[in-house]
């Protein structure tokens, strides 16, 4: 299935050619990913990986670690926001603790998967080692494998982990050789002397293990990554490697993607990204993986996989015009 073929089916449908605007770049970007002409997009899951981070000790934000947990709970629940969009979408959600702090009771949609409580402090020493990363890595692609065996077509991965933007910048700088200033956002209700610390210890850590990335990209990633980072980059690996339609969420979604398009190229050819967030980080990213977001200037920045369920029905909607009636069978000549 070529572009050309795509591009004339859409313009023999019952409407002025590009009459739809970005629904039918979107139709025929679903259409291109799964080779048909009558594109899918149900059922489909979304799995969030949650775990807690060292570097939160340094003040780089502005809420403690226990709250990770705690919101972890309120998703399994039922009660958070990624949950009631979930519902709202028809979208089946999974919640995998890949690594909080303490002890985690299993609920029926939260699954435990702790490869260790919490990274260590970026600022101070690596994150993660290159084993522990590998086990993260593992839990994501078990994760892809599961839904493509439930039949999901279309898959998106988020995050619950209070201090993540701070490996997320990490890596972005890391991954486009990009300045802290434009990669290094607020996060969630920091202000300006948190941000300045924010900025300090990323440009700092990324410093430290840049020049391992060359030779030795694991190393130098699993030093400023998180555990449920590098989930989410195994989850995008296995399921490109399965040829579901990848729907990519916000900042911290999109440095997954980095590393996994770093480590395994042409993982990021399966994604559709559903937003731009309001961290400046996530534009940079963006480009780094030449992916145009659905949605832009909506000022999102929660995370859970919210940007990725409210583009779903966007999706929906691409994939419904395909079904439209053709000018010849509309009468129109």
């Amino acid at each position: 299935m070529t572009p050309a073929e795509v591009a004339a089916h859409l313009n023999s449908l019952a409407k002025p050619p590009g009459s739809l605007g970005r629904l039918e770049d979107l139709a025929a970007q679903l259409c291109h990913l799964q080779q048909t002409l009558t594109p899918k997009t149900t059922p489909r899951r979304i799995v969030l990986f949650a775990a807690d981070h060292g570097v939160v000790a340094e003040g780089v934000t502005a809420w403690p670690s226990e709250v990770t947990q705690l919101m972890v709970r309120t998703i399994a629940r039922g009660r958070a926001a990624s949950s009631v969009l979930a519902a709202s979408t028809g979208t089946d959600l999974r919640v995998v603790d890949v690594g909080t702090l303490g002890p985690t009771s299993p609920e029926a949609t939260l699954h435990v998967w702790k490869v260790r409580a919490g990274s260590r402090n970026l600022a101070r020493e690596p994150a993660l080692t290159v084993d522990e990363f590998r086990q993260a890595v593992a839990v994501g692609e078990k994760q892809a494998e599961s839904a493509a065996e439930a039949g999901m077509v279309v898959v998106a991965a988020g995050e619950m982990g209070i201090g993540n933007t701070t490996p997320a910048s990490c890596l972005t700088s890391l991954l486009t050789g990009s300045p802290t200033d434009e990669t290094v956002g607020l996060g969630a209700g920091a202000d300006d002397a948190i941000l300045e610390r924010k900025r300090r210890v990323v440009g700092e850590a990324v410093d430290r293990v840049r020049g391992k990335l060359p030779t030795d990209p694991e190393t130098a990633i699993a030093a400023v990554c998180g555990l449920e980072i590098a989930a989410m980059a195994g989850f995008y690996r296995r399921a490109a490697v399965l040829k579901r339609t990848v729907v990519l969420d916000g900042f911290i979604a999109t440095s997954a993607a980095l590393v996994a398009e770093r480590l395994w190229p042409g993982t990021a050819r399966q994604m559709i990204a559903a937003h731009r967030s309001a961290e400046p980080g996530h534009a940079v990213a963006l480009r780094q993986l030449g992916l145009k977001p659905i949605l832009d200037n909506w000022g999102m920045r929660l995370g859970e996989g919210t940007g990725a369920l409210i583009a779903m029905p966007l999706l929906d909607a691409a994939a419904a015009i395909m079904g439209m009636a053709m000018l010849h069978e509309a009468g129109v000549q």
